[in-house]
């Protein structure tokens, strides 16, 4: 079972910066079969660049909920489950930063379908989620936008999924230790 997730943030520190939209693709190995996707008022202004790079300003997520007040729905999307993101040290890195600032300690497995791509896929010019997924055909509606992004990467994970399969070597996926 696994959560493929993805965040958008006010910046790339996860120390200084704050989540302002998370989305959770709930998969079962075979297929998605629960989402979720909020904004989310990092309270905090959100750099313009930023705003560039995403669209979500300080007007769209003004009445946004809290972080505390999404929390234990993140909980319930993950418990249980590897969390699954491209290039998950930096989603996983946030999220825990939130719920330390809570006075929680969150800790998951965790699954990067970066590392698995250029394991099971190699030779492409670059991982980047929208090369790659340009490169395989899957198609990012609402790029650098949370559920986006996490869609995308769950159709990706689909594939790793298959390539993992045909190449005789089931346990991998579910052995995240082996990548």
């Amino acid at each position: 079972m696994f959560s493929i997730i993805d965040i958008e943030t006010t910046g790339q520190s996860y120390k200084n910066g704050k989540i302002t939209e998370i989305a959770i693709y709930q998969h079962n190995g075979q297929e998605v079969t629960d989402s979720f996707s909020t904004l989310i008022n990092p309270e905090m202004d959100i750099p313009f660049f930023i705003t560039e790079l995403t669209g979500i300003n300080n007007e769209m997520v003004r009445t946004a909920p809290k972080f505390y007040q999404v929390a234990k729905k993140i909980i319930e999307m993950t418990m249980g489950r590897t969390f699954v993101a491209h290039n998950a040290s930096f989603d996983y890195k946030f999220i825990k930063e939130e719920y330390a600032r809570l006075g929680y300690n969150y800790h998951r497995k965790t699954m990067c379908t970066v590392k698995l791509s250029r394991k099971l896929l190699p030779g492409h010019p670059s991982y980047s989620l929208g090369k790659l997924c340009a490169d395989l055909g899957i198609e990012i509606n609402g790029r650098h936008r949370a559920a986006g992004d996490a869609l995308a990467t769950a159709k990706l994970f689909d594939i790793l999924v298959d390539r993992n399969d045909s190449l005789g070597n089931p346990k991998a996926v579910n052995n995240y230790k082996l990548f």
